[in-house]
């Protein structure tokens, strides 16, 4: 998967089309990422004794997984791009494919 914790995305499609947001976690296994404040759901969390003090309860609003490839990185320079990768000497860096710049 070609992005990362902590990287900025931009939504392409469905309902948070043009939102960007930073990436919370990505799940390898499925292809999704979860990004902050895109593809909010309202969940019912019921009190328990095991969440006794850390967790709200009643209704919650949470951030669900959205598919990778309704996304695209954006650069440093702030322009949504696809990523690929290049050889650099000995290092494996990620690149912009549309403005041709090393991503961090």
């Amino acid at each position: 998967m070609k992005i990362k914790k902590g990287d900025t995305v931009q939504v392409i499609t469905g309902n948070d089309r043009g939102r960007q947001g930073e990436v919370i976690r990505a799940i390898p296994e499925s292809g999704k990422i979860v990004v902050r404040g895109v593809n909010i759901m309202k969940k019912n969390q019921k009190k328990s004794q095991r969440n006794l003090r850390s967790q709200q309860t009643g209704i919650i609003e949470v951030e669900m997984p959205i598919d990778v490839s309704n996304v695209l990185l954006v650069t440093p320079s702030g322009k949504p791009t696809r990523v690929n990768y290049r050889m650099e000497g000995d290092e494996k860096k990620r690149y912009s494919n549309k403005h041709d710049e090393v991503i961090g």
